[in-house]
């Protein structure tokens, strides 16, 4: 029971499998034990995140200890059809299409919960938003599951301020092997990734705007300065705003940013980060695109209105005339671009996401009855554990406190 586009890709979507799973021991490891325990068996695990080789390497893994697995994207662009056809190749349930309309893409995460998930592990709440709002009655079967992004966490976190999650959800996101490193490196790295083979343009001596400094946007200006660009930060929390600066880089409202950017990096989570006004103060040739979960932090809708003529520049590259006569050019449709216009994160960061998400998924699951509904955080034994795994696959030991130790740091009176 699937869906996909064409199963006759699998053979390269098996190949992008077998490379990233070379590159990601500690899912390695998780999969020989998961096959051994078992954690899963019986369980049905409804999955919505970018659906591209690392995350297929995760399905198999939770396949592996025993979960019915039930698959889509967290977002049409990210869908890789030929990674699609390899799960379906292998077994696995898949209802995904990349550049899959709204009411394709809907569909495919309504197909996904009428399985009656035990378990949902979700990448911006797609998966939690629906079945609380169109499916309530399967909220019932659902053990609890597990959040991957900032933006996911954010929908949730209002969800149960309004009294409406109807069951226990783990925050990945807020584990520190997860926003230290996916969130800053692995964010930083994949968006120059993406508008670096998008463009093809150089970013040494230019200015890169990068609106929102949280950890995504921290790795976001890091790689930026790392390529010798000029950065400048926007930001409405004042500490974010300090840290900027202190970090070494300007910082000022967007609608005077954008007089000055070459690039604009949009990484907040929130919506119109850059409007009409912002548009018209660029300057000919600004390269604008987002790196938050949802479309919605570029206001498209201006762009269209604005445009007095608008043109295809290069493969995901749409431009649009300003009636100042310069042209802003937007990528991947103003979706993320590191996905839509990239592979995502590197295998070796997501190993350490995805370690987190499938050991919290088995958690939720040993745990039903003390997990709170509502929004759980990780464990800080997952968390260590993780991180003890990641050293030892890059065969690094550190020192540990002697009993002397131990007994100086935990004493007052010394």
């Amino acid at each position: 029971m699937s869906e996909i586009k064409d199963i006759g890709l699998y053979e390269s979507g098996e190949r992008k499998i077998q490379w990233v799973k070379a590159n990601m021991p500690l899912l390695r490891a998780l999969e020989e034990e998961f096959s051994a325990d078992k954690p899963f068996k019986g369980l049905k695990v409804a999955l919505s995140v970018h659906l591209e080789a690392k995350t297929a390497y995760l399905c198999r893994v939770l396949a592996a200890g025993g979960a019915n697995m039930y698959i889509t994207g967290s977002n049409p662009l990210s869908t890789q059809d030929d990674v699609a056809a390899a799960l379906v190749k292998g077994g696995l349930n898949v209802f995904a299409k990349h550049g899959a309309s709204a009411e394709e893409y809907h569909a495919h995460i309504e197909k996904v919960l009428e399985c009656g998930p035990n378990v949902i592990i979700d990448d911006g709440g797609d998966l939690v938003n629906t079945i609380h709002n169109e499916y309530p009655d399967l909220t019932s079967g659902v053990i609890g599951g597990c959040e991957e992004t900032t933006t996911g966490i954010i929908r949730l976190k209002a969800m149960e301020n309004d009294g409406k999650l109807r069951f226990p959800m783990v925050a990945v996101n807020n584990a520190k092997c997860k926003y230290l490193f996916d969130n800053r490196y692995g964010t930083g790295q994949s968006v120059w990734n993406g508008i670096n083979r998008t463009t093809n343009l150089i970013v040494a001596g230019k200015t890169a705007v990068v609106a929102g400094y949280g950890w995504c946007g921290k790795g976001v200006a890091m790689r930026a300065k790392a390529l010798g660009a000029k950065v400048i930060v926007t930001e409405i929390d004042k500490i974010k705003a300090m840290e900027a600066v202190m970090d070494g880089f300007s910082v000022m409202p967007m609608v005077e940013a954008a007089k000055y950017g070459d690039f604009f990096i949009t990484v907040t989570g929130c919506d119109n980060v850059i409007t009409e006004k912002s548009f018209l103060n660029m300057k000919d040739g600004a390269i604008v695109c987002n790196a938050g979960h949802f479309n919605v932090e570029i206001n498209v809708d201006d762009l269209e209105r604005l445009a007095v003529e608008k043109e295809l520049k290069r493969d995901n590259i749409m431009g649009y005339k300003m009636p100042t006569g310069a042209w802003v050019n937007l990528l991947a449709e103003g979706r993320l671009v590191n996905l839509a216009a990239g592979d995502g994160h590197p295998a070796e960061i997501m190993d350490m996401s995805f370690a987190l998400q499938a050991l919290s998924a088995r958690y939720a699951v040993e745990n039903r009855e003390k997990l709170k509904i509502g929004v759980n955080y990780v464990p800080e034994e997952i968390d260590r554990r993780v991180a003890e795994m990641k050293l030892a696959s890059w065969g690094i030991t550190i020192d540990t406190l002697t009993p002397e130790q131990e007994k100086y740091i935990n004493s007052w009176n010394v």
